[in-house]
């Protein structure tokens, strides 16, 4: 059931966040309209994303995202409210899309039915009926911004365009290569031990004997176990003195002896590819969702602030906690 709490935080926190609606007699954090925010739910909020960022971050990362989340939360409860305000003014129902959701959760989680999600939600210490209310005020929100923002938004054919020759370094594959290896290790052998061994191998190699056979006799591990496949690998990705020796070999081709920080290799390039720049229809989509959701980040701001500007708004404590 982890996935389950994972899908169910992240519904309800990756863009803004649902407030409970019971009202306690108790001090007043915010008044929005004819709603109020008290200091019980500030702080159920303020836990709520403590334990989210605190699975997400850790060190000093987690402490700046935490002052960040400060400096925002209240803000951000204020315009859940104030978007839950006009899909009830507006009488947008999300009844169908709630049964939806609430379907995918118990397919994708392999459970055999809704009484098992109340189960499995109860052993877990979620509210069913939360649960049901959260999943609805975040589709009710989305439903605003669909019908408030994102319909507003035009992408141009010639913006698009202009984009894709204006950021060709986002849309260019670097170049990579294929590489199998043979490889002594300076820590398992003694420097004679290593030159007898070194020259063995290369009198195998020069022999006939195939890459991958010598590989698998005489390698030191991990590459006697894969056969000596070393991997692939982007440009600037392997140690200098191996990228050198490989940058002067074709395809099919073995380098000598390399020392590299751990040992010794030889090298055989499998393949290259070079790098290339994507054709524009390969990255359209890619630059239509990132110019939309530029638009939409930026639109997004004006309609939050113009609504806003129009709603009755009275902060009573701007730092709750002290």
């Amino acid at each position: 059931m982890k996935k389950l709490i994972y899908s169910f935080i992240l519904f309800v926190f990756c863009s803004l966040f649902a407030l409970n609606q019971t009202h306690v007699v108790e001090e007043i954090v915010a008044i929005v309209n004819d709603e109020i925010i008290t200091l019980s739910q500030y702080k159920q909020h303020y836990e709520s994303m403590i334990q989210m960022l605190r699975a997400q971050f850790q060190g000093s990362e987690y402490f700046e995202q935490v002052d960040q989340m400060k400096k925002q939360l209240l803000d951000m409860i204020i315009n859940d409210i104030l978007l839950l305000q006009i899909a009830k003014e507006k009488q947008i129902n999300v009844g169908e899309q709630v049964k939806l959701y609430v379907e995918n959760i118990i397919k994708e989680n392999h459970l055999e039915s809704e009484a098992e999600l109340r189960q499995e939600l109860a052993r877990q210490g979620i509210d069913y009926k939360d649960f049901i209310r959260q999943i609805e005020e975040n589709l009710l929100k989305q439903a605003v911004i669909a019908n408030e923002v994102d319909r507003t938004i035009v992408l141009e054919e010639s913006e698009i365009i202009k984009y894709y020759q204006s950021h060709p370094e986002e849309f260019t594959e670097p170049e990579t290569i294929t590489l199998k290896a043979i490889f002594l290790s300076v820590d398992n052998h003694s420097p004679e031990e290593l030159e007898v061994k070194k020259k063995g191998i290369e009198a195998k190699l020069a022999s006939g004997e195939k890459f991958e056979e010598v590989a698998i006799s005489f390698s030191d591990p991990p590459l006697n176990e894969t056969k000596g496949e070393l991997g692939t690998f982007k440009k600037g990705e392997l140690e200098s003195s191996l990228q050198q020796m490989v940058d002067d070999l074709k395809p099919g081709e073995v380098s000598p002896w390399t020392k590299a920080r751990n040992g010794w290799y030889i090298l055989k390039l499998e393949e290259r590819k070079e790098s290339r720049l994507k054709d524009f229809e390969e990255v359209r989509r890619e630059i239509e969702e990132k110019i939309f959701m530029e638009k939409r980040q930026k639109k997004l701001a004006e309609f939050i602030k113009n609504i806003r500007e129009k709603s009755y708004i009275k902060v009573l404590k701007p730092n709750p906690l002290g």
